[in-house]
């Protein structure tokens, strides 16, 4: 029976490990797109500024709150296509975006 609850104690300390480094990515991803003018993300090709900042806000709006109320299965659906939305954000507009502020202006 020890053996059990120290199992459950495990997963649980894993789980809050896992929720609060999806925090600090949308929080860091957030704080990012905040940071690039708005004629970089037109630059790229890619959504606006505003929609990014949005998506991102949202995204971690919704992380956070699963830190006070449970969410049911749409609750827990849309945090992970938020999620998704963010590492898109990491993966190809942000490098995208660095890309576009290095190029040199003539």
């Amino acid at each position: 029976m020890l053996g059990l609850v120290l199992v459950y104690q495990v997963e649980s300390w894993v789980m809050l490990a896992l929720l609060l480094a999806i925090i600090a990515v949308k929080g860091f991803t957030l704080v990012s797109a905040i940071g690039f003018r708005p004629d970089a993300f037109d630059a790229t090709g890619k959504q606006t500024k505003s929609t990014w900042v949005g998506i991102l806000t949202v995204g971690l709006v919704l992380e956070l709150a699963t830190l006070f109320v449970p969410l049911g299965l749409i609750g827990r659906l849309l945090n992970i296509g938020f999620t998704i939305a963010a590492l898109v954000y990491l993966a190809d507009v942000r490098p995208a975006l660095k890309e576009v502020m290095r190029r040199p202006r003539w």
